[in-house]
């Protein structure tokens, strides 16, 4: 059984994401969305209520996970037994970020895991959560950017 992961913050969740979540979701048996607490990281929202957006969001496949974990990403997969590990890729700045982490990662991982490297769909490659943030937070419109429920939920704390 293929067990994949797909870890980040996502504060908020983006359409990106999403389009990524959907692919993922199709390479593997199981497919957990794994969100990284940060400590030392100020969220928009909490984890409980990224935990509770992404759910909503992807209530329409049947094979996902909603998760949460601190620490080393290498630690939370060792113990879960993911078989693969998902990352975005919106450039070429973001491939040579991903690599250098997927080969310390790869040093790390108890049995073999690949990472999947999947590039993003061209309309999503310019979106971040924290620019979505930033255009929110000034009043911008971030309509198309993050799925309806994000959206919404973000509305609702003006």
């Amino acid at each position: 059984m293929n067990k994949g992961l797909y870890a980040g913050s996502f504060d908020p969740m983006t359409c990106g994401h999403m389009d990524l979540i959907k692919r993922a979701a199709k390479i593997c048996d199981e497919l957990t969305i794994g969100i990284i607490e940060n400590p030392s990281k100020q969220p928009m929202f909490t984890t409980d209520e990224r935990q509770d957006m992404i759910r909503k969001a992807c209530k329409d496949i049947p094979n996902l996970k909603v998760d949460s974990f601190c620490g080393l990403l290498a630690d939370y997969v060792n113990t879960n037994q993911f078989t693969l590990v998902f990352r975005g890729l919106r450039s070429s700045m973001d491939f040579e970020y991903e690599l250098t982490m997927a080969q310390m990662n790869a040093r790390l991982y108890e049995d073999k895991v690949e990472t999947v490297f999947l590039m993003t769909d061209p309309k999503y490659s310019f979106i971040s959560s924290s620019m979505a943030k930033e255009v929110f937070t000034l009043g911008g419109s971030i309509e198309g950017l993050v799925p309806e429920i994000v959206l919404k939920t973000m509305e609702n704390r003006r």
